[in-house]
Order: structure tokens, then C-alpha cells, then sequence
């Protein structure tokens, strides 16, 4: 299947898609991994993000300690790094630590900032006077990754359409391609996962989500699982879009669904992946009711 128009357009104008109007930092640079303390002591507080949990509930202290820290060393104006992870810290409160509703859509706008934050970050670095590459960039990936999964969280807790009317399906799209252009492996194919969890969940609605299709979502979807094949989410997510097609797609999704439930979690993402086991149990018990 050949890439849409939009999404070659996209890759090949990514350097100058954002930040005309910005002002040009001629210091900002990418600093090494680890030469911040702040984001190093807040990465470990991430790493421990498990601790205290209950089943596939985080307990929500070591995630708010690193929610600290990240949001602390994001008052640089140049740093990235600390942006995109308070991004995908939030959305880890945001997701697995049982907020309500109106917890989880306070938490998901402000990681949605954090992220659009990031990229303008990044970008601005493609436009100074001596360019820097995307994919040289370690920032790029994570950030425009972490902006997507924001954003579609976000959509989540407010609503599929309503959110697909104030342009968070355009959004998710348009950063999960820019992630597949720079490293398609990243976060186990990251990029290709949210694209076709994108087409697969987003409403068609006349002249706003027009361009969703089915098709695309398994397609990319099946392009995750051939770069990732251990990933629980990637399995997952592929067999609920496979779950009302076809008798031989419905089969196929028992099976993947299956194997997602029985399979060992990840002890890095330990929590993630016992509550993906959770969703695929609950879809398992919903599909095989007559």
C-alpha cells in the first residue's frame, strides 16, 4: 500500500513545517543524556513508577515525584529532553494511576502543552543558521511521539468527536507520521501503532475526519507488528481493529488477543502491560459471547 499524499508531503517538509514565527535561539543546542540533574533524578523516580502498586494501578507517588522534577528542569526555555518526558510522565498519571475523568483531561492538556512545547523546541533547532538534523536529533522522535499519545489521550477523556472538531485527530496524525519519518522503530514502531490505533478509533465525520479508513489502520498496524512482533500493545491493538471484520479478521483477533493475555509483561513496563493483559481479557469475555 503506498503512503497518502499528506503523509510524503509531511515527511519531506518536516524542517520547516513549524516555528517561522518564532524567534531563533542561535544557543540552543541538544545536550548530552544525563548532564541535567533535575531530569536525572526524575528519570529514576519514572523507573520506579511500578513501585506500589496495586495489580495494574500505580500508586501515583513515584509519578508525581517525577512529574516534579521533569516540570522543574522544563523552566530552561531550550530544553526538549525535559519536556517530552514531562509529556509522557503525565501520561502515565493520566492513564494508569485511576484519576476520574476531569483528572485525566486536567492531566492529558497539560502533557498536551508539555509536548507542543517540545516540538517547537526541535523544530527551532531544524531552522537556525546551522541546521540540525531530525533524525540526528535524540529529541525529535520522543517528542513528536509523546505530543501524539498526548493528544490522543486528550481525545479520549473528552470525547471522540468532540475532539476530532477542535483538530486532535489531524494532530495525532500528523505527529505519528513525523515519528514513522524519523526512526520507525521507535517505542517498538510507536509511530506506525499510533497512526493505525488513529484510524481505527477516530469517528468519520464529513468533511473532518474524512480521510480515516479501516484499511490504513490494519495496515499500519500489521507494519508495527512485523517491526515489533513482541509488543503486547501492538497485538492488541491489531486485534481490536480486526474484531469486527471479517469471520476469518474475527478469528484472528481471538487468537492475537489471546496470546496478549497469556504472554509474560514486560518487568520495564510492568504496569502498561498488566493493565494491556486486563483490556485483552475484557475483550476476549465480550468476543466470544454469542
Amino acid at each position: 500500500m503506498a503512503w497518502p499524499v499528506w503523509c510524503v508531503g509531511l515527511i519531506l517538509a518536516l524542517p520547516a513545517r513549524v516555528g517561522a514565527q518564532q524567534s531563533i535561539n542561535p544557543q540552543e543546542t541538544v545536550r548530552p543524556p544525563g548532564s541535567n540533574p533535575l531530569i536525572t533524578e526524575a528519570d529514576g523516580h519514572y523507573g520506579r513508577r511500578e513501585d506500589g502498586r496495586t495489580g495494574a494501578l500505580a500508586s501515583g507517588r513515584e509519578i508525581a515525584l517525577a512529574i516534579a522534577g521533569y516540570d522543574r528542569a522544563a523552566q530552561a526555555p531550550d530544553n526538549a529532553e525535559a519536556r517530552w518526558k514531562l509529556a509522557r510522565a503525565l501520561c502515565f498519571k493520566g492513564s494508569d494511576t485511576g484519576l476520574d475523568e476531569e483528572g485525566q483531561k486536567a492531566v492529558y492538556d497539560k502533557a498536551r502543552a508539555a509536548g507542543e512545547e517540545a516540538i517547537q523546541i526541535v523544530e527551532r533547532r531544524v531552522r537556525n543558521p546551522m541546521p540540525f538534523d531530525t533524525k540526528h536529533d535524540p529529541d525529535a522522535a520522543p517528542s513528536y511521539f509523546w505530543a501524539a499519545v498526548a493528544w490522543g489521550q486528550w481525545a479520549l477523556a473528552t470525547g471522540k468527536v468532540e475532539a476530532a472538531r477542535k483538530g486532535a485527530a489531524e494532530k495525532v496524525r500528523d505527529y505519528a507520521t513525523a515519528v514513522i519519518g524519523i526512526d520507525q522503530t521507535f517505542e517498538d514502531a510507536g509511530g506506525f501503532r499510533v497512526l493505525g490505533r488513529l484510524h481505527d478509533q477516530t469517528p468519520r465525520i464529513p468533511f473532518v475526519t474524512e480521510w480515516v479508513s479501516h484499511d490504513e489502520a490494519v495496515w499500519n498496524l500489521r507494519l508495527a507488528i512485523k517491526i515489533e512482533p513482541r509488543s503486547l500493545i501492538n497485538r492488541l491493538f491489531l486485534a481490536e481493529a480486526l474484531a469486527s471484520g471479517s469471520a476469518a479478521d474475527k478469528t484472528e483477533a481471538l487468537a492475537l488477543a489471546q496470546g496478549v493475555a497469556t504472554d509474560a509483561p514486560s518487568p520495564v513496563r510492568l504496569v502498561e502491560e498488566l493493565k494491556i493483559q486486563s483490556d485483552a481479557r475484557k475483550d476476549l469475555e465480550r468476543w466470544k459471547k454469542p
